[in-house]
């Protein structure tokens, strides 16, 4: 059997995905002896009482604790994590090693095909970057701090402590700036990185609030006090953005904030209202309180020591929005940082990449058939047939190569998993290699558009494979 992302007709919201997380679906649940008598009792007993008749196979799952000692003998093909592969196309493969276990491998199927929301969350952190790097190249000439402009707002938004973690992670192949924690954790355990991601200390209402109203001041006094040296963020529209930014940032505590470096910038939290609106009116009272400089490509830029992050409104149009309307302003996009909750962790499920799973190839006796699906109301819904591989062609284009004729040496799916063990292994570095924007990012946003004219051109190529 083999996972993909399919291709739906008429064009798809994002034509490539970041391969992601099956390390740790591996690791974590599928690796080493993971079936004993206990597991087995006590399954008896339950698909008794759910199904009302004897359907557990207590036979076969004895089996393979005592032939492979609760080991699962079975293979694993997939593309290196972190990749950059075109929808449409395998993405890992699963066959059993032993003709006694065919059962196996969609038995795991449903656990397998949780793979939709790391690679999902990874694909669309990447379409930020994207945006992000065409607006920040576009008004600056450079794609310094790239990693850092969009922040991961989304461990409360999320349905539990594994999507924060898995999320989380996935956001960090492709930036190194979050609050979630959890993603960190991942991060470390299952793919070798001690530290992925960074934060700073921030203030949030509750700790401005708690002033009173009349004191507001004073609130973002203590948080500059309590931080003198490295970043801070404070959230500054409990009451009135406008005024906090013109009257108390830009007058009353104008000296305080000056006197910080580039080092130690003072970062003016927005939290409401349009957020193109609001932004573009705070970059511009700004501007009148402390001034601001020119770059290399002619764009404005404020003092290095005061810096807004937008974090509320925040989804892959609006980020869009917000940097042109800025830089039809005359605005680089440098002076922003941009951090997002729901729309990168939670505003997804798992026909956002359409993600399937499906049975592909069986042996009857001994004798190898190719099987697929084919419906008459959905054409989309076709599934691959035979064997399958992944290759890059002569055009360079990745395509998958159905019906059991690829090459071996040619084949891009690696062996992970084998009979219970983990046979490769990838540590976060590598994967943010793999998922890495061309050097050079000019092209225009293509996160919400039908497919470009030239990538139609190749569809057969990315798409169909051999047949």
């Amino acid at each position: 059997s083999y996972f993909e992302c399919r291709r739906k007709r008429g064009g798809t919201q994002f034509s490539e995905i970041v391969f992601f997380g099956l390390q740790y679906l591996l690791k974590k649940y599928l690796s080493g002896r993971v079936i004993t008598e206990e597991k087995i009792q006590e399954a008896k007993v339950f698909y008794q009482m759910h199904f009302r008749q004897t359907v557990f196979d207590e036979e076969g799952w004895r089996k393979v604790l005592e032939k492979y000692d609760g080991r699962l003998p079975i293979r694993i093909k997939a593309v290196p994590e972190g990749k950059i592969i075109p929808r449409g196309n395998v993405l890992f493969t699963v066959e059993n090693t032993d003709p006694d276990f065919f059962w196996l491998t969609n038995y795991i199927e449903t656990m397998l095909v949780q793979m939709w929301y790391p690679i999902s969350v990874a694909t669309i952190s990447r379409e930020f970057k994207k945006i992000l790097a065409k607006h920040l190249k576009a008004t600056s000439g450079s794609l310094e701090g790239l990693d850092f402009k969009l922040h991961d707002f989304g461990y409360r938004g999320v349905s539990s402590q594994e999507s924060a973690a898995l999320g989380g992670a996935a956001h960090l192949v492709n930036f190194c700036s979050t609050d979630t924690v959890a993603g960190l954790l991942m991060a470390q355990r299952y793919y070798g990185c001690p530290m992925a991601g960074f934060s700073m200390p921030a203030a949030e209402h509750s700790t401005i609030i708690s002033w009173g109203r009349s004191r507001e001041k004073e609130a973002f006094e203590s948080m500059l006090d309590q931080f003198p040296t490295g970043p801070v963020s404070v959230v500054s529209d409990s009451y009135d953005i406008f005024k906090a930014c013109r009257h108390i940032w830009g007058d009353k505590l104008k000296e305080r904030v000056i006197e910080r470096s580039e080092d130690s910038c003072l970062i003016i939290r927005p939290d409401s209202g349009d957020p193109a609106e609001t932004l573009i009116e705070v970059i511009k009272i700004l501007e009148e309180c402390f001034g601001c400089s020119l770059n290399s490509q002619g764009f404005k830029v404020l003092p290095s020591y005061l810096r807004i992050i937008q974090g509320d409104g925040i989804d892959l149009n609006s980020v869009d929005e917000i940097l042109e309307k800025l830089s039809d302003e005359g605005w680089s996009a440098e002076n922003v940082f941009f951090g997002c909750g729901s729309a990168l962790l939670q505003k997804l499920n798992r026909d956002t990449l359409n993600c399937a799973f499906k049975c592909s190839y069986v042996e009857i006796n001994g004798k190898g058939m190719d099987v697929y699906k084919q419906p008459v109301t959905d054409p989309s819904k076709g599934s691959k047939r035979g064997l399958l591989s992944l290759r890059r062609n002569s055009d360079d284009f990745i395509e998958t190569v159905e019906r059991g004729v690829g090459k071996p040496e040619e084949d891009m799916l690696v062996i992970v998993f084998e009979n219970g063990s983990i046979v490769q292994e990838y540590t976060l570095e590598e994967i943010r290699k793999n998922a890495r924007l061309l050097e050079d990012y000019n092209a225009p946003s293509q996160h919400n558009q039908d497919e470009p004219k030239s990538l139609e051109l190749h569809q057969k190529h990315i798409m169909n494979g051999v047949h």
